[in-house]
């Protein structure tokens, strides 16, 4: 029992953890000498942890996200996660990865800090500062969207005798985050801030452009904030609104706050078959990347109605149609098998999506139809559309937009106008993490089909529940959690869907 505890105390510590290596052999040609400083290089944790980072996600995304969401469909008589059913045990593995590339994320800016004021006349360290931000806010918002009040101020401070860190209400982590992406876009706003040709292959996102990190801090922002528009909390330092910054983003100060404005800028982590970088899918058999699961009806029906030609890089032919099953069917009733993951979809370098630019125009899309910002919703969301396809290198096809099930027109209501643009996002966010649950659970689009076998009363899964080890270990923390947000379990809102 004593053992027990001992290696559970040790998961629990990952939320407090500091480690400054935690880079893996595939890197150590790529890395700087640790042994030549006295802290881990912020270029030497760069690649390892978005490397691993993306490689997880992109795992949990075809176990969660992907039924959740009717992507695909399990063909098993078990109580499947197409049928709502989530067990406890799904929620450790992201909260201690998560938690564990924060710390890498954490040490990259704090590294560079020292480095910073060591080295004023090199600008690119002010760089490496904005990347890490931008790097924990993506980890952190991961994990608050997931869990709701998580561990955030006093997380990752072993090494200063926290181990049970508090909770914090996301509320105030949201506001930190942006407060962190502010921090970030004036960092990463120094002249000369690119990194050196030597460093340059040590980033796998943007090759050492800091003004392409820069755009991508800033559309992460506005994701974040589209988020929680729907709160009238002046969250931006305590005198704006989520949806007041975002008009001050765009409108009025578009210069200050770069966004990703092209397919070429989106932040994609592109596998390129060679090891480090290679998709976590990459060995996977055909058999079980083809047989455990089928796509759903809901994902392929709307791209056989438009003509949407992502479809041939997406999905097999089944007896020379593309078709999908049913999500949520009863048990006992087993659908036929229909078409699922086309084999080379395993290494395809898009699949390491982190934020594109399809979903830049369609958040402003949304935001211009709410009247967060001006322009026109149909301009941004034909843009989003037309964007989604050729970021995949295929062309739109003739009369792609003037689709019955594609067309936008100005007459119609405001709920058919939101569900077109979240119908394009849902594509546009094929495989990437849990941003399609996250967006389905603040919006309710794109409308899904629930199945006549679907448990939980026909409800979405809200979150995960917090870590059983957690539960246990720093318990007193933990219930002042439940106690503020209202019951560990799956269907209990977070802030942002109050």
């Amino acid at each position: 029992m004593k053992k027990i505890k001992l290696i559970a105390l040790s998961l629990l510590t990952v939320v407090g953890m500091s480690t400054l290596n935690s880079c893996t052999e595939d890197f150590e040609e790529l890395n700087t000498n640790p042994n030549t400083s006295p802290f881990a290089m912020p270029e030497s944790l760069l690649a390892p942890a978005l490397t691993d980072m993306v490689k997880r996600n992109l795992d949990r995304a075809l176990r969660l996200n992907n039924e959740l969401m009717q992507v695909h469909v399990a063909r098993s008589d078990n109580d499947e996660i197409h049928r709502y059913v989530v067990r406890s045990a799904e929620a450790d593995y992201m909260w201690n990865n998560w938690y564990t590339q924060i710390t890498d994320f954490k040490d990259i800016y704090s590294s560079a800090e020292v480095l910073s004021r060591t080295y004023p006349t090199q600008a690119y360290h002010k760089t490496f500062m904005g990347v890490g931000l931008i790097c924990e806010v993506w980890a952190f918002s991961l994990l608050t969207d997931m869990y709701g009040d998580i561990p955030y101020f006093n997380a990752n401070k072993v090494k200063e005798g926290i181990l049970m860190p508090a909770f914090d209400k996301q509320e105030a982590i949201y506001a930190d985050l942006f407060r962190k992406l502010e921090e970030a876009n004036t960092l990463l706003s120094v002249t000369n801030g690119d990194f050196p040709s030597e460093l340059k292959p040590l980033d796998p996102l943007y090759n050492g452009s800091a003004t392409n990190w820069r755009k991508f801090g800033n559309s992460l922002y506005l994701r974040l904030l589209l988020r929680v528009s729907g709160k009238p909390d002046k969250i931006i330092n305590n005198e704006m609104t989520a949806a007041e910054k975002i008009g001050q983003m765009v409108d009025t100060s578009p210069a200050t706050y770069p966004i990703i404005s092209s397919n070429a800028e989106s932040a994609i982590l592109r596998f390129t078959g060679t090891a480090p970088y290679q998709s976590p899918f990459q060995t996977v058999r055909d058999a079980d990347w083809n047989t455990a699961q089928n796509l759903a009806e809901f994902f392929v029906n709307n791209l056989n109605e438009w003509g949407d030609p992502r479809i041939t890089v997406w999905a097999t032919l089944r007896e020379g149609r593309y078709a999908g099953i049913q999500s949520g069917y009863e048990t006992g009733r087993l659908p036929a098998a229909q078409s699922s993951y086309l084999p080379a979809l395993r290494t395809n370098p898009l699949l390491g999506n982190i934020l594109n630019y399809p979903e830049v125009q369609l958040i402003l899309a949304e935001a211009a139809l709410k009247g967060y910002i001006a322009g026109s919703p149909k301009t941004y969301y034909e843009t989003g559309a037309t964007n989604g396809i050729t970021l995949w290198g295929l062309t739109v096809p003739a009369g792609y937009l003037t689709n019955e099930e594609v067309m936008w027109e100005e007459n119609y209501e405001f709920e058919k106008k939101m569900d077109l643009i979240h119908l394009q996002k849902y594509y546009a966010l094929f495989f990437t993490d849990f941003q399609q649950w996250y967006e389905y659970r603040r919006t309710g689009h794109p409308v899904l089909p629930i199945g006549p076998g679907v448990q939980n009363n026909g409800q979405m899964p809200s979150r995960l529940n917090y870590p059983l080890y957690v539960q246990s270990l720093n318990r007193e923390n933990y219930l002042k959690a439940v106690a503020d947000q209202g019951s560990d379990d799956i269907n209990t809102k977070v802030w942002w869907q109050q």
